[in-house]
């Protein structure tokens, strides 16, 4: 898997999934689209292109898409850690326990954004990933920190992918 070719792992595991940051199948999403990076596996990587309607004003990205882009890619840096750690054929389904974002400066919405998200703690069920989104000013504009739980059967989101 590379950046620019190939399935997401959001395309590969859960073609089906609706979620409004990384469902695949929801046309009106966001439809972020994340990758191992081709140089460090456990980084994961994405690019995502604004469209004028996430704008906050003119010219800067909306502060909630920014934290919908970050929580559903460092979601899925989780799924895929914990399914490597773990050696399963396929991620967990994760789903977040917490997170916070801080927008550290205006995100142009004149161009893509690039999130990169990496593991710093886990245990079997859960990981904490922190990350940061890129502007298209090649400046970081927001950072994010969040916990992800693998859930179980019974759990509303356990059949989701």
């Amino acid at each position: 898997m590379n950046e620019t070719s190939g399935p997401s792992l959001q395309e590969r595991y859960a073609p089906h999934n609706a979620c409004f940051g990384c469902g695949p199948s929801n046309a009106q999403g966001l439809r972020i689209r994340s990758f191992a990076s081709p140089d460090d596996p456990e980084k994961v990587v994405a690019d995502w292109t604004p469209q004028p309607h996430h704008e906050a004003f003119p010219g800067v990205l909306n502060g909630g898409i920014i934290g919908a882009l970050l929580d559903c890619h460092l979601n899925w840096t989780a799924a895929w850690h914990l399914m490597r750690k773990s050696g399963a054929a396929s991620p967990p389904c994760t789903v977040t326990a917490e997170y916070a974002v801080k927008l550290l400066r205006p995100t142009p919405s004149n161009g893509p954004v690039h999130l990169e998200a990496r593991v710093v703690e886990s245990t079997a069920d859960r990981a904490v990933v922190e990350g940061t989104l890129v502007g298209a000013n090649q400046k970081t504009c927001a950072t994010c920190r969040g916990v992800f739980v693998a859930v179980k059967e019974g759990h509303p989101a356990y059949h989701r992918w």
